[in-house]
């Protein structure tokens, strides 16, 4: 019931292919995500709309159709652009290149409510006592104000990345070696598609448990005053122990 039958190597493979994906999505789209709050939040009005355009839009639009659409249209449209300079061949998108930019931008998009809520989270009265001093904006911004947006946003993005993990799953669909794309090959090979499926569930499984653990983590490092409380309550206890012991 368990035999993978010789595709468990590419089922491993796969998952390079998917963790690689994923942690490129994500460094991309915290980018994304942090450009698009700062221009929500900007005094300019024509960058407060360009993001609630992006993340209006973004958010409409199924992951899988913007997979599938930068891949075949992103082609066509490089065609179409080196065809005016004499170049006819065809030139096609590579799946991983696809997958990366759909779930990098989707990403970006609810990424960038979750910074724009950890920023409005800071009190004003930071912004005010670092310009006091003589701070130039952008040093009060990356020195004051994105060390705390991103203790503030570490739940929220670590959700978003476990939703992103789940994602990549999609671009298997255009052909990306992933877990998915192995996962059904096996399946049509053997004629046991509950064996190969189960598989690439407990996969995600894995990694999803993983992803948790470091973000819980991350969490944990992100808050001192927490581990310091921790440690406090620790020393009374041992206190009180040994006092009872006396």
């Amino acid at each position: 019931m368990f035999d993978l039958q010789g595709f468990g190597h590419l089922l491993l493979s796969g998952s390079l292919i998917t963790i690689k994906l994923a942690v490129s999505s994500l460094a991309i789209g915290l980018i994304l995500g942090l450009l698009g709050a700062t221009a929500k939040l900007s005094r300019f009005w024509i960058l407060r709309k360009l993001a609630t355009i992006y993340t209006s839009t973004m958010r409409g639009i199924p992951e899988l159709l913007l997979v599938l659409f930068l891949y075949y249209g992103g082609s066509m449209l490089i065609m179409a652009v080196l065809q005016k300079f004499g170049y006819t061949d065809y030139v096609e998108v590579s799946p991983f290149l696809a997958g990366i930019l759909a779930l990098s931008i989707a990403f970006g998009a609810y990424a960038t409510e979750v910074f724009r809520m950890a920023i409005q989270e800071i009190p004003k009265g930071q912004w005010e006592a670092a310009e006091a001093i003589g701070m130039k904006p952008m040093q009060v911004y990356f020195r004051i104000i994105v060390p705390q947006v991103w203790r503030l946003a570490l739940p929220g993005l670590g959700n978003l990345f476990l939703v992103l993990l789940k994602d990549t799953a999609l671009v298997s669909v255009v052909g990306l070696k992933d877990i998915m794309y192995h996962a059904s090959r096996g399946a049509q090979a053997t004629q046991q598609a509950f064996t190969f499926y189960m598989a690439a569930a407990f996969i995600y499984l894995g990694l999803t448990v993983v992803v948790t653990a470091i973000m819980m983590w991350l969490e944990w490092r992100a808050n001192p005053a927490q581990r310091y409380a921790k440690k406090l309550a620790k020393q009374k206890v041992s206190q009180s122990l040994n006092a009872a012991e006396g």
